[in-house]
């Protein structure tokens, strides 16, 4: 092709790019049209600065008018928005038009609180519908929006309240779960009662536990917030106006938090709500009934559980509680007594159904509602991917359509994934890109790599939604996502990738954690994959450990099916079983990868350190194996495993 031709081409496939994403934004309802649909001005690496993205310049809309509002005025009030059921079994059915009312009481709240345009408020809550109301409350006056997992620890939730400089906190006195009632209260007085800007603590009765007070700082929710109008006159903002800001994990360093804008971020998770959820034939829309099941103060939530949904006034189901409280098919029951039509999850959870329910699902739950199955978090074992299809798409003739995603926080909606209108799908593979968005796979010089060989997947046209800048912090967005390919405007995702012979794109987990076992670079999904495979394995996570003679060794860390083998100091019976259980493991990954991939440890642990998406934290686990100091645990779902992984390695020493 002529380099006349190659510019004409791309001129006309950047022309049809924009013109999708055109199309997309008229999914929702603008007050102001916009004159242009985006303007990106490159990255500048003198300045160290990322690039400028804006899209819809000159647009404007309020995101909780498109949520609820708007529905309301096409006659759709009386349509359940939310079915929500609490971990003690207490269940509410909210409508469109009682989540406006909820809304609006909401921002005449905060309002009177003194919160403005631009101010943020941190959430710090569990899975209860306040907690969407106060979300959206917050996007209907301009305010920005940080929410906080219910289950991290003050210290966690200090940093997030002082460096957005929160005006506001909005907690609970307390949260369900697994059938007690867990203190929230203490953690969130905690975390203010040092040097910050919060004002008031707005507080939620969920427990009726008896709380600490502090008069003028703390009011309840329902002194403050049902005695409120539910009558409030909404104004529209600029597209570029900061909706909220998403802190990321991490092992090394202070969480990142990443700020997402309002037009762009609504059309992407409404338009790709649209491509994955929703009913192909939309003649059958007005009965889908979603379920994402995600915290809501996870990425996931915001866009394909608050967002995505709600713009497009879908029903969906939220719930408090964990999976297994009472029992472990708890979900299934949700499932069943919603109708549930999309279920959308993490990897993490299946692999733990999988142990909970080794001989297979019961014939007892009525799965037949769902048509559309879907993993999100990180890349879904192909042996957990047909356990989801298989048990929970059982009643599905042609095989259940699953959309196994691949996105991040930074992205704010979904990169790679199947369509559930494909004919075919592969097992733990996300695919190809989805409309609107390009990637590729290269190597550290930014060429593209050979099918079947492992490189950096690059974002090389981002979508409306992308992260804009980290707050407070404009340098570490471009040290962390663009400079190593400045030149050619790509965003660096951190994520290990291989095209298969077909083009389609398997991710192999963090670039970070590629074993390198004497030359030969093995990704620790792949022998995680193997592992799970064994009838007798719930959760694996493996890490690179030094090793003199090869450069690194994998060592795996196992949750066994069969918690007594789990013991420091076993006698000489158990022990027996232990080395017969940890032999049949690593011949497992010998026979399904290689002798090379072979784990030349393996520790028996209760858990595994993960984020709230879900994602195995393995640099921690190569932390806790060799002693190490460890990188913040803050932002673990699972805190609590640190000190007993920490117990069983120091044990072996």
């Amino acid at each position: 092709m002529t380099t006349e031709l190659a510019h004409t081409s791309a001129a006309a496939s950047e022309a049809a790019r924009q013109e999708f994403w055109d199309e997309a934004a008229n999914l929702l309802d603008w007050d102001t049209p916009w004159h242009t649909t985006s303007q990106i001005l490159p990255a500048d690496p003198a300045a160290q600065r990322g690039p400028q993205i804006s899209w819809y310049l000159g647009g404007k809309l309020n995101a909780a008018v498109n949520c609820a509002d708007r529905h309301v005025a096409a006659g759709h009030g009386d349509k359940v928005a939310l079915y929500f059921e609490g971990e003690p079994g207490d269940r509410v059915a909210v409508t469109y038009k009682n989540l406006q009312e909820r809304i609006s009481q909401a921002a005449n709240a905060l309002e009177s609180l003194g919160v403005v345009k631009g101010d943020r408020v941190v959430i710090y809550l569990p899975v209860l519908i306040e907690t969407i109301v106060i979300t959206l409350a917050c996007a209907r006056i301009g305010a920005i929006h940080s929410l906080v997992f219910g289950g991290f620890s003050a210290e966690a939730l200090k940093f997030r309240v002082e460096d957005t400089k929160a005006k506001v906190l909005v907690t609970t006195d307390g949260q369900f779960r697994r059938g007690t009632s867990v203190p929230v209260k203490d953690n969130a007085d905690a975390a203010v009662a040092g040097e910050n800007e919060i004002e008031k603590v707005l507080v939620i009765r969920r427990t009726g536990d008896e709380i600490p007070w502090t008069e003028g700082r703390d009011v309840w929710w329902h002194d403050v917030v049902d005695t409120q109008s539910t009558q409030h006159q909404a104004q529209a903002f600029d597209s570029e106006t900061p909706l909220f800001i998403m802190y990321t994990s991490g092992t090394t360093g202070q969480p990142k938090g990443l700020v997402h804008t309002t037009g762009g971020y609504l059309t992407q998770a409404a338009a790709s709500y649209n491509l994955l959820f929703a009913n192909p034939d939309e003649s059958q829309r007005a009965d889908d009934v979603h379920w994402c099941t995600a915290d809501l103060a996870w990425v996931t939530a915001h866009t394909y559980e608050i967002y995505g949904p709600l713009a497009n006034g879908v029903t969906q189901v939220i719930y408090e509680g964990v999976p297994n409280a009472p029992h472990p098919g708890r979900h299934f029951e949700v499932i069943e007594r919603y109708k549930v039509t999309s279920y959308y999850t993490a990897p993490t959870l299946v692999r733990s159904l999988m142990g909970w329910f080794p001989e297979g699902l019961p014939a007892k739950y009525d799965l037949s509602s769902i048509k559309i199955g879907g993993t999100v978090g990180e890349a879904v074992n192909p042996e957990a991917w047909k356990w989801f299809r298989e048990q929970i798409g059982r009643d599905s003739a042609a095989g259940l359509p699953m959309v196994d995603t691949w996105w991040q926080s930074e992205s704010g909606a979904t990169i790679l994934s199947p369509l559930p209108t494909d004919d075919h799908f592969k097992p733990g593979c996300a695919a190809r890109a989805l409309p609107g968005i390009s990637v590729d796979i290269v190597d550290a010089e930014g060429r593209s790599v050979a099918p079947n060989q492992q490189g950096n997947i690059v974002i090389t046209q981002t979508g409306p939604s992308m992260a804009r800048t980290v707050w407070g912090n404009p340098q570490r967005y471009y040290t962390s996502y663009w400079e190593q390919y400045v030149q050619q405007g790509w965003f660096l995702a951190g994520d290990g990738a291989r095209f298969d012979e077909d083009g389609d794109i398997y991710i192999l987990g963090r670039t970070d954690d590629v074993i390198n076992i004497s030359g030969h670079r093995l990704s620790t999904i792949e022998i995680e994959s193997a592992l799970v495979t064994h009838p007798g394995v719930i959760e694996a996570g493996v890490c690179p450990t030094a090793d003199a003679k090869t450069g690194h060794a994998a060592t795996a860390f196992v949750v066994p099916l069969d918690a007594s083998l789990i013991c420091e100091h076993p006698d000489e019976q158990l022990g027996a079983r232990q080395a017969e259980f940890i032999a049949q493991l690593r011949s497992t990954v010998a026979t399904q990868i290689g002798p090379i991939a072979k784990p030349r440890e393996v520790v028996l642990v209760p858990d595994v350190p993960k984020t709230r998406s879900g994602k195995i934290m393995r640099r921690l686990l190569t932390q806790l194996f060799e002693g190490s100091k460890l990188g913040d645990t803050t932002s673990l779902q699972n805190e609590p495993c640190i000190p007993q992984i920490n117990e069983v390695c120091r044990a072996r020493d």
